[in-house]
């Protein structure tokens, strides 16, 4: 994003570039500051929501099939031009494919499949989280495949 301002502003004048390189690089960082601090998560009777300045994403609790830890290290993501940065920080992994990243914490996580496109999120509350996301989850849908947040385990778990 950066070298693309450079780009359109370094050919036009060197001055130019002097005189408004800082300020767009400034309000640049501000808004990827406002995006950070603006993410949050919250749940209903009916959906997960997960939001954030220039992007979001709402899913119905009877879409939700697993609820997993993760992280983006384990993910290894790869992006398109914006990456992370984009509408909803659409992102693709050689373990999963696509998949929604809404998070401040690229260490520890929650990977939500749903629909056709699953979704990485960090609550600062993981584990509370995740517990009430399952119970939420599992009055419409039963025990989930996999689900970090059920007390008795995943239904995987309990036909072994």
């Amino acid at each position: 994003m950066l070298i693309l301002i450079v780009l359109l502003l370094l050919p036009s004048s060197a001055d130019l570039l002097t005189i408004y390189a800082p300020w767009i690089l400034g309000a640049l960082l501000t808004i990827f500051l406002l995006r950070y601090v603006s993410t949050t998560y919250s749940l209903n009777d009916t959906h997960l929501s997960a939001w954030r300045i220039f992007g979001g994403r709402r899913v119905p609790l009877a879409e939700i099939r697993k609820i997993q830890y993760s992280s983006m290290r384990d993910l290894g993501p790869t992006g398109g031009i914006f990456g992370s940065w984009g509408w909803r920080g659409r992102m693709w992994s050689p373990q999963i494919g696509r998949f929604d990243a809404i998070y401040t914490d690229a260490s520890k996580g929650l990977l939500v499949t749903v629909g056709e496109v699953p979704m990485y999120i960090t609550p600062v509350d993981l584990t509370e989280f995740a517990r009430e996301l399952s119970r939420r989850v599992r009055s419409y849908s039963g025990r989930l495949v996999a689900d970090v947040g059920d007390p008795l385990g995943s239904a995987e778990e309990s036909e072994k």
